[in-house]
């Protein structure tokens, strides 16, 4: 792999901003410095006018390999990650068959290994009979447990009692919940069906997968791992009302309880449905625009830490289906950075804000190895992007296999121009290079 040096791009790291040249080689920055100059065969990009910013690390997609390729495979969801400033990806179990034994989880990796093109790493996911091996995983090479404390795709639900308990109590390693009260969403749609038949009427989705089963399962995650001193990560928070069960301390290391944002509940509200439909159907649902509008004050007051995508591929096709039949979920991984600085461009969220919850945060919240900040000895996990260079959505650039996107009609004001994974120079203006230099996430836990 030949080294790179990107000259006088303008850095967004560790809340500065700065003009400066970095060196990469051998995978990793080798020097941040004014001016670098080099004796030896080196790529150069020009970075005049262009922010340079870690990696977006998502630590939420469902990329469906192996058993759901007709929706997704992790090498085209990958390619529209990097397309999207995303470098690092983790990846959840609900898969065919389900990752969760450590023999299918490695399954997983070996394909990561020979198919991505972003570093990757895989969720194992929690049954109400699989805790041995839950207890198996090495925590310095996977990311994580999975617990749906909500029925989705891929029925996962785990809903006995014992066991939710015995993960809570004898989990090391970071546990995400998927948190909707199954009970209370039963209910509502039953009261649905009567009402409507199944052809429900899509507006009907936060009424059926209400604020009450989010807040009531939430609460039911945190209780228990306070109870047991658990390190929880709740998963796409999508109602006011569970903010205020999370703190905002300013060191993201004194939390044992975080939480995450997504894309869609940033962007969308109730409004959309009427022109959207099924294709923002997602679980947890898309709510009010009060909803929306606290996610985002939560984001910048630290109730919320991360921000991820959720990106979770049907074809149209699936999409297309009456209600009770349409699964939940869209793809939104390729268009990851440039909503987030519409975002900017929107005055609601500021560069700095923007890199700490996406590449920052993830990192120190799952302990990421040498990964998520602009360090000399860290990995060349970069993205060069130009602020001004408008573009329109087009079918014809999309990278996701089910190929269709919810932003088809917009024109973003900011481009991703380079994104460079491991030291590789994967995404070079629209031209995707497909020698894969992708690794396994390594983390740091004591």
């Amino acid at each position: 792999m030949s080294s790179i040096l990107i000259k006088n791009s303008t850095l967004i790291n560790e809340n500065s901003k700065k003009i400066a040249d970095v060196l990469i080689r051998n995978s990793r920055i080798e020097k941040i410095s004014n001016d670098i100059s080099v004796d030896y065969n080196c790529k150069i990009i020009n970075g005049e006018g262009l922010y340079l910013i870690p990696g977006l690390i998502d630590d939420q997609v469902h990329f469906r390999e192996p058993g759901l390729t007709h929706k997704g495979e992790i090498y085209t969801e990958s390619m529209a990650a990097v397309a999207g400033g995303v470098t690092s990806f983790m990846e959840m179990p609900n898969t065919i068959p389900n990752a969760v034994t450590i023999d299918e989880l490695e399954k997983k990796y070996l394909i990561g290994e020979n198919r991505s093109f972003a570093n990757y790493s895989f969720y194992i996911g929690a049954t109400n009979d699989n805790l041995d091996q839950v207890l198996k995983i090495d925590k310095n090479k996977v990311c994580g447990v999975k617990i749906f404390m909500g029925s989705s795709t891929g029925n996962m639900l785990v809903d006995n009692e014992k066991a939710l308990r015995d993960v809570f109590k004898n989990c090391e390693s970071i546990i995400t919940t998927h948190c909707e009260d199954e009970n209370t969403i039963k209910e509502n749609l039953k009261k649905s069906i009567e009402k409507y038949g199944e052809n429900i009427p899509i507006d009907q989705h936060p009424i059926i997968r209400s604020r009450e089963a989010c807040y009531k399962s939430s609460s039911k995650a945190i209780g228990l791992a306070k109870e047991y001193s658990s390190k929880l990560h709740v998963l796409h928070i999508s109602t006011k009302e569970e903010l205020d069960l999370f703190d905002n301390k300013q060191n993201l290391k004194d939390k044992k309880i975080t939480s995450e944002a997504c894309l869609h509940h940033l962007w969308f509200d109730e409004r959309d449905y009427k022109s959207l439909g099924n294709l923002i159907k997602w679980n947890p649902a898309i709510k009010k625009t009060d909803d929306k509008n606290a996610i985002l004050e939560g984001l910048k007051n630290n109730n919320i830490d991360v921000i991820a995508t959720d990106h979770a591929p049907h074809t149209l096709e699936e999409k297309s289906s009456y209600y009770t039949n349409c699964p939940s979920g869209g793809p939104l991984i390729q268009h990851s950075l440039p909503l987030l600085l519409e975002m900017y461009h929107n005055n609601s969220l500021d560069l700095e804000t923007i890199v700490t919850k996406t590449s920052h945060n993830p990192s120190i919240l799952f302990e990421i190895k040498d990964r998520g900040f602009i360090r000399e000895g860290y990995y060349a996990d970069l993205v060069l992007f130009d602020l001004n260079s408008p573009w329109k959505v087009s079918d014809s650039i999309l990278y996701s296999k089910c190929n269709w996107t919810p932003f088809k009609k917009e024109t973003f004001k900011s481009k991703v121009i380079h994104t460079i994974v491991s030291g590789n120079h994967v995404f070079d203006n629209g031209f995707i290079n497909k020698n894969l230099n992708s690794k396994r996430i390594e983390f740091e836990r004591d």
